[in-house]
């Protein structure tokens, strides 16, 4: 019995520690497919157990990460799918970059994130549908980009339905407007989009 015991101790740790490279993996992915030539990311080293000691990432007591913080680190480059497999994040703040390329609809399957903002990049394509997975979402920052095309009645869905308190979406090439404010009696957004919209 006791060596059943310290198989399934041994079992868990191995499978957490996969996990945590696994995220590890996912975030290295990303710094690869970018451009820092301020050497942000030089923390960044895929042969730690886990990414939790890298700078601009923050972990829970699980060791699985929670944030990103990158804003206005002068990196260029893109988004990648891998972000999405990161399940538990809940803040993924890459602000005033130079990021391109489309915003990856596996963003869609992190189902935990409060906030995310890409504003001031310069994006291009359009908003994908996944958004509106994002049900605990109330941080939506995606103005000053090079977006087109109509918000997604799934994104739209956040403001009735969701927990969403600021939506900017200003200052791209966006087409269409939302008309009405959330009319929940428990929260309010505000809604900042271009005016010719």
């Amino acid at each position: 019995m006791r060596s059943q015991s310290f198989l399934f101790l041994l079992f868990t740790l191995v499978v957490s520690n996969v996990e945590c490279n696994s995220e590890g993996d996912d975030l290295f992915a990303w710094k690869v497919s970018l451009s820092d030539p301020n050497n942000v990311l030089q923390s960044w080293d895929p042969t730690l157990v886990n990414p939790c000691t890298w700078f601009h990432v923050t972990c829970n007591s699980q060791n699985s990460v929670t944030r990103v913080d990158l804003g206005n680190a002068v990196l260029s480059g893109t988004l990648v799918p891998q972000l999405g497999n990161l399940t538990n994040l809940q803040y993924l703040n890459v602000f005033l970059n130079n990021i391109s390329g489309s915003i990856p609809r596996e963003l869609g399957n992190l189902k935990k994130l409060v906030s995310l903002d890409l504003s001031q990049n310069q994006l291009t394509g359009y908003i994908p549908s996944t958004l509106g997975n994002l049900k605990y979402l109330r941080f939506l920052r995606l103005n000053s980009n090079k977006l087109t095309g109509k918000i997604p009645s799934e994104v739209i869905g956040l403001i009735y339905w969701g927990n969403l308190s600021i939506m900017n979406v200003s200052d791209n090439y966006l087409a269409g407007t939302v008309r009405t404010a959330n009319t929940s009696m428990f929260s309010v957004t505000t809604i900042v989009q271009d005016p010719k919209a």
